[in-house]
């Protein structure tokens, strides 16, 4: 780790610096401004003795938004704000509650919020993102029987064309075809003739979104009607519609590998996160050991 562009013990010196000067400056948030700043930014809200001004309103982004847009994004903002500031007011009418109490979760936040922008630019300096083919593949292996499928998946070619289109005939023939025969004369067909079509043989994708849209998608047997036919044709007033099945996976079955790769890689990459963080954890705190920086009372 140490070979990078700051140590670890670097990030704790700059935390401990960005602690001192939260502390130190914390009294700024309440100073009060001078008429030359409140002229420069005029209030745009107030309830009681609370002023939401323009300054405030610069957190809102509006980039790239029309002028009417963005009048209506500010005013929500301070619509926002001035049911926050009723709710404030109606809970301190109503409550009492201990303010030693409200201020220690504060500072607990603060420095939770802290910390996580600490170890957050860490990450980002130091997490490898690349996921190896052979740890997806293993991940899988070991933990396959935990996916479980909620929705029909399919591997299917799909066209949509016209119903009176000369190539229908030629194109139930290569459909019906074994799969890998006559591709380039279907891929031919449908880049000149279909109105829509897919023909990602390799791509897992679910059967509603492959059917949406066709008279396919009312069909009151799906399950049936794939594993009867490797071909299915419908159509309607004005199209025709084939589907070339060429694997399919029904719900609660186990997905194939290539449906979960992204679920997995998700699922490592965070299980590096955490093993990172806690090494650096483990360091700062070894580090801290070692220089007698802490002290345990029994």
């Amino acid at each position: 780790m140490r070979n990078k562009r700051y140590t670890i013990s670097s990030l704790t010196s700059r935390a401990t610096l960005i602690l001192l000067i939260a502390l130190t400056t914390s009294c700024d948030l309440f100073k009060f401004k001078t008429e030359n700043d409140q002229e420069d930014d005029p209030v745009m809200a107030s309830m009681d003795q609370q002023f939401l001004r323009k300054s405030d309103l610069d957190l809102v982004n509006t980039t790239g938004l029309s002028p009417v847009d963005s009048a209506n994004i500010i005013n929500r903002y301070i619509q926002s704000w001035i049911r926050k500031q009723l709710m404030i007011k109606e809970a301190a009418k109503t409550m009492a509650f201990d303010e030693a109490e409200i201020n220690r979760k504060l500072l607990d936040y603060k420095y939770a919020l802290m910390v996580y922008e600490f170890e957050k630019a860490y990450l980002e300096e130091h997490l490898d993102k690349e996921i190896s083919k052979v740890d997806i593949e293993a991940y899988y292996d070991e933990n396959k029987e935990n996916f479980s499928l909620k929705k029909i998946i399919v591997r299917t070619n799909f066209l949509k064309m016209e119903r009176n289109n000369n190539q229908n005939r030629n194109l139930e023939r290569l459909l019906r075809l074994p799969e890998g025969q006559q591709k380039d004369a279907i891929s031919n067909i449908a880049l000149q003739q279909a109105i829509n079509y897919f023909l990602e043989d390799s791509t897992w994708v679910g059967i509603d979104d492959i059917v949406i849209n066709t008279p396919l998608a009312s069909h009151p047997n799906q399950v049936d009607l794939l594993k009867n036919e490797k071909l299915i044709m419908v159509e309607d007033e004005r199209y025709k519609y084939y589907f070339r099945i060429l694997d399919y996976k029904l719900q609660d079955q186990i997905p194939p590998l290539d449906f979960v790769k992204d679920e997995i890689i998700k699922i490592l990459l965070n299980k590096k996160r955490v093993q990172l963080v806690e090494e650096l954890q483990k360091e700062i705190y070894n580090r801290a050991l070692e220089n007698n920086e802490f002290k345990i009372y029994e």
